[in-house]
This record gives C-alpha cells, sequence and structure tokens, in this order.
C-alpha cells in the first residue's frame, strides 16, 4: 500500500506531525469542549429529573382534584336527588289537599243538589198528586155523573205509592 511506505522520509515527518495534531485535538477536546457538553448533558438530565417530578406533582394534584370534584358532584347529585323529592311531595301534599277540598266542596254541592231535587221531587208529586185526584175526579164525574172525592183520593194514592215502591 502506498500510505504505509514507510522507506519514505516524508512518511515520518507525517506521522510525527499526526500526531502532535492528534495530541492537540485531544487536549482541547478534552479540557474546553467535552466539559461543556458534558454540563450540557448534565442540566438537560438534571431539567427532565426535575419536569419528571413536577409532572408527577401534577399528576398527583390533577387526581385529587379529580377525587374531589368525583365527591362535590356525587354530594350534589344526592343533595338534588333529596330537594326533588321532598319537592314531590310536597307538591302531592299540595295536590291533596286540593282534592281533598274539591271533594269536600263537591260533596257539599251534590249535597244541596239532592236536597234540592228532593223537594221538587216531593213538590211534583204534590203537584202530581193534585192534578191525578182532579183528572180521576173529572173522568168518573164524566163517566157516572157523580165522583166521592176521598174515594178518588185513596185510589190516586194508593196508584201513586206503587209507582213509587
Amino acid at each position: 500500500m502506498p500510505q504505509l511506505d514507510f522507506g519514505n522520509p516524508l512518511m515520518i515527518a507525517q506521522i510525527v506531525w499526526l500526531l502532535i495534531i492528534f495530541g492537540l485535538l485531544y487536549f482541547v477536546l478534552s479540557n474546553y469542549a467535552l466539559p461543556r457538553v458534558e454540563n450540557v448533558l448534565e442540566e438537560r438530565a438534571r431539567r427532565i429529573a426535575s419536569d419528571l417530578e413536577a409532572a408527577q406533582a401534577m399528576k398527583a394534584e390533577a387526581d385529587a382534584a379529580m377525587a374531589a370534584h368525583r365527591a362535590a358532584t356525587m354530594k350534589a347529585r344526592a343533595e338534588a336527588q333529596s330537594a326533588i323529592a321532598a319537592a314531590m311531595q310536597q307538591a302531592q301534599a299540595q295536590a291533596q289537599a286540593r282534592s281533598d277540598a274539591l271533594n269536600a266542596r263537591l260533596a257539599a254541592q251534590i249535597a244541596e243538589a239532592e236536597v234540592r231535587i228532593a223537594a221538587s221531587r216531593d213538590a211534583a208529586m204534590g203537584a202530581l198528586r193534585q192534578v191525578a185526584s182532579e183528572t180521576a175526579s173529572s173522568l168518573v164525574t164524566k163517566l157516572t155523573g157523580r165522583a166521592d172525592g176521598a174515594a178518588v183520593d185513596a185510589a190516586v194514592g194508593r196508584a201513586l205509592a206503587a209507582r213509587q215502591g
């Protein structure tokens, strides 16, 4: 190989310069460049570690906040359900009270109506009895020429009693 021709007098000078340049490059890199790179890498590792710790702390805070949120939500849900149940009971009680008042008012109106109906029926029956007696007396008079008022009233009373019974 022509590169490794040690018989050439220039080859030894090149090797010497190679060793000098390599030594200088090693000295500069080991004393100046590599410590800076090492410092950058260490700083980067510290920053990553602190960021990981901060992320873990934030995750713990977020988990605690989420648990508190869930507890608050459950408490609010329970309070809302109890408020809804109380409102439903109150509404049912009010509706029952209104229903009872309406039923009482309707029962009173029905009782009054029954009294009026009974009075009207009695008045109508009295008038019917009188009309029936007059009509029967008039028919008996036309048929027989004379009519006994007491007998006609008694017959009309029996007929009406039979119809009502």
